[in-house]
């Protein structure tokens, strides 16, 4: 039996970047443990998360006595502690596609801000509509699209020739858009992701939060 692993989550199930490490060890198949932290109370901030989470921000991850937050670093971390082919790759092999995959991940967690802002993810989670998009959110908006469409053709469910965790990513993004104006292209793509497994058990925990 592996080491144990726990992963520690926002308590309402909210978060996008823990969803995507959710879903990634997941998509590995590995045991792992959740633990909410209720982010509301400031439980970020105390112990003995914060011994755990050098950062004080969730996702967290702890496998056996190592440490780590930040997703997207999570993720490759998980690659590496748990490659393919004994368990599903998180990235594509290619080198460029990898970087691809990693260049879209950085950007979702820096750029955008407007839109993440109007756009949280209770309009993801929970469907819900929001106010007109400001001017800034709309620009964002657009360069979302811009870029998803760049990437992503008709009839096209996964960015490569096979799933990679910025799948995940960009989907959620995507869905932010739900109620606005978004290319039919990129809607199904967007619903063909929220259809994997690994992203329905997230989604229970969510409906089950709430």
């Amino acid at each position: 039996m592996g080491a144990p692993i726990t992963l520690y989550v926002d308590s309402l199930f909210l978060s996008p970047y823990a969803m995507s490490v959710y879903v990634a060890l997941t998509e590995k198949q590995l045991p792992f443990e959740v633990r909410p932290i209720d982010l509301s109370a400031g439980e970020q901030r105390m112990q003995p998360f914060q011994c755990r989470a050098l950062t004080a921000r969730v996702p967290a991850l702890t496998h056996a006595d190592f440490n780590l937050t930040e997703s997207s670093v999570i993720a490759e971390y998980l690659d590496e502690a748990f490659p393919a082919p004994g368990h599903a790759a998180l990235f594509p092999s290619g080198i460029h596609e990898r970087a691809r995959a990693r260049q879209l991940q950085a950007w979702l967690r820096s750029d955008l801000a407007a839109l993440r802002q109007e756009r949280p993810t209770e309009t993801v989670f929970y469907g819900e509509t929001g106010q007109p998009l400001s001017d800034a959110a709309h620009a964002a908006a657009a360069k979302l699209i811009q870029v998803a469409n760049h990437l992503i053709g008709v009839d096209q469910t996964t960015l490569f020739d096979a799933w990679c965790i910025a799948d995940t990513d960009l989907a959620v993004m995507l869905k932010r858009l739900a109620h606005d104006d978004l290319p039919d292209t990129l809607r199904a793509y967007a619903d063909a992701q929220w259809q994997r497994p690994a992203v329905q058990k997230w989604l229970e925990h969510n409906a089950a939060a709430r």
